[in-house]
């Protein structure tokens, strides 16, 4: 993968990279899944980047950030399967 190496987050809409995390329990790279069905950028920009910069410590450390119109869960990584 790419974005580990490099130190990358990986922003996506898609819920595979959480699974992926899950499943193999994987410190890196960090995760912030979007769940709306508006993803055009004026929609979910500015949610969006308040969120990362809310949480750049537990992203920087490694994280999976759920972003959904009015709330925001994170799970830190590794995520266990007995979490």
């Amino acid at each position: 993968m790419f974005a580990r190496p490099h130190g990358y987050i990986l922003l996506t809409h898609d819920l595979d990279f959480g699974a992926i995390l899950a499943s193999t329990e994987g410190k890196s790279p960090s995760v912030v899944q979007l769940r709306s069905a508006n993803l055009s950028p004026s929609s979910i920009a500015s949610e969006t980047l308040r969120v990362i910069v809310r949480m750049e410590s537990e992203l920087r450390s490694g994280a999976l950030l759920i972003v959904q119109p009015g709330s925001t869960r994170v799970r830190l990584l590794p995520i266990s399967s007995g979490s």
